[in-house]
């Protein structure tokens, strides 16, 4: 008859005959066994064994896949077990990146703190710009888009500097004294600054006539810089160059033609002065007075006293006079011929030969080609106690002044270092020597 067994297959439905094979414990093949899968911010991809129809039946496998910026803490496959539980807990965390360092000096604002896709902007303190990018975002690999960005002080300080200075000299000067407060610089960062150079006359300097610049840098710690320029213009007063008149000197203080400037003038040796002794520049720009010309001087021997004279030659030229009772005297002649052949030294020492030759009434006195009469020559030798018979010299200075007196011969070289040591004599040298007026021999 066979085995119950072989009977009982036969006679049974296949489904039931199925059941009988499966063990209580294993639960039944394609039933959901295991509850359904969820996973926020992730998705599921399941398989049941033996392409069954239920994703949750016994032995089915899950893949785990986190979406874009989450990351999946767990197991990345679930296989649904006989326990009706799934073989692990799985999650999906948003992803993050590093917290970011905070710059000196500035800061950042994030739209999500440091989660994946958040945005994150930096920014920098008054006086600071950013150096990097300004915007950086979390990306999917948890690092940021970008290098972290820096707050540098790259802005200069600043500084103000006074407006213009123009001043005008007082009169007789030729400079200015001016002043301005030292201007302070700021730094817009940190407000220290490390130096201030100055160039160009410090404050409270005479300033001579003339447009100058002067300049203020300061630096901050950085080392940048700021820079201010101002001018300080001074003028001078000028009225124009005078000139000396011909056969003249002039003699001027200052630089001889700014406002307050006073020029003297005064003529060679046997020219007299004529117009403005002394002019000085004004406020108006004018000079003063009138100009001056040096003409040739004319002796008047008409006059009916010595001493008139004599005034006529009172600060103007010294005079050498030669005084003879007759004209054949040796000395004399041999006197007046080295002072002839010593002409150009005597015009330049202002000196001028008077001659009186003989005893009165037949006593003649001579100035050059001008005749006196014999009164007057004669009260010429009693004024200055001149010898009536005999030869002498007298030599008297600009004042009037008796300075020496000679009874033989003299020569010009001794006659001329005696006269070249008279303090007013000093002083006709130094403007000789200005106007380049000098003697070859």
């Amino acid at each position: 008859m066979g085995s119950p067994a072989l009977w009982l297959a036969l006679l049974l439905p296949p489904v039931l005959l199925l059941l009988l094979r499966v063990p209580p414990s294993r639960g039944f093949p394609d039933t959901p066994w295991c509850s359904p899968i969820k996973v926020k911010y992730g998705d599921v991809y399941c398989r049941a064994p033996q392409g069954g129809y239920y994703k949750t039946a016994l032995g089915t496998r899950c893949d785990i896949r986190c979406r874009k910026g989450y990351e999946l803490h767990g197991s990345s496959q679930l296989i649904c077990q006989s326990n009706k539980r799934w073989s692990d807990k799985v999650t999906c965390k948003q992803k993050r990146c590093p917290t970011l360092a905070m710059p000196a000096n500035g800061g950042f604002k994030c739209v999500d703190g440091a989660y994946f896709n958040s945005r994150c902007e930096y920014y920098c303190s008054p006086g600071y710009t950013l150096k990097g990018e300004r915007t950086v975002t979390c990306m999917d690999n948890k690092a940021w888009s970008g290098q972290p960005a820096s707050c540098v002080d790259m802005e200069p300080p600043r500084i103000k500097c006074p407006s213009v200075k123009e001043r005008i000299a007082e009169p007789n000067k030729l400079t200015v004294r001016v002043s301005w407060d030292t201007p302070e610089g700021r730094d817009t960062a940190d407000g220290i600054l490390t130096d201030v150079i100055l160039k160009g006359l410090p404050p409270g300097s005479n300033f001579p006539e003339g447009d100058h610049k002067i300049q203020y840098t300061v630096y901050d710690r950085a080392e940048n810089k700021g820079t201010c320029k101002f001018r300080v213009k001074v003028r001078v007063k000028r009225c124009g160059k005078l000139n000396a008149p011909e056969n003249g000197y002039m003699k001027c203080s200052s630089d001889g033609d700014n406002y307050g400037a006073t020029c003297e003038f005064s003529c060679i040796g046997g020219y007299e002065l004529q117009g403005s002794p002394a002019r000085v520049c004004q406020s108006n720009l004018a000079w003063s007075g009138t100009e001056p010309t040096c003409a040739a001087m004319n002796v008047n021997v008409g006059v009916r006293t010595a001493a008139a004279l004599l005034d006529q030659f009172y600060e103007k030229r010294r005079l050498l006079i030669v005084s003879t009772p007759t004209a054949r005297n040796l000395l004399y002649r041999l006197q007046l011929g080295m002072l002839q052949q010593a002409q150009c030294s005597l015009d330049l020492r202002h000196i001028t030969v008077v001659e009186l030759v003989g005893v009165f009434p037949t006593l003649i006195g001579r100035i050059g080609a001008k005749i006196m009469p014999p009164a007057l020559a004669l009260q010429l030798r009693l004024l200055l106690r001149i010898p009536l018979y005999s030869f002498s010299m007298v030599l008297v200075d600009k004042h009037g002044m008796d300075k020496e007196r000679y009874v033989s011969l003299v020569t010009p070289v001794a006659l001329f270092n005696l006269i070249d040591t008279f303090p007013l004599r000093k002083e006709e040298m130094v403007l000789q020597a200005e106007m380049g007026q000098a003697c070859n021999t």
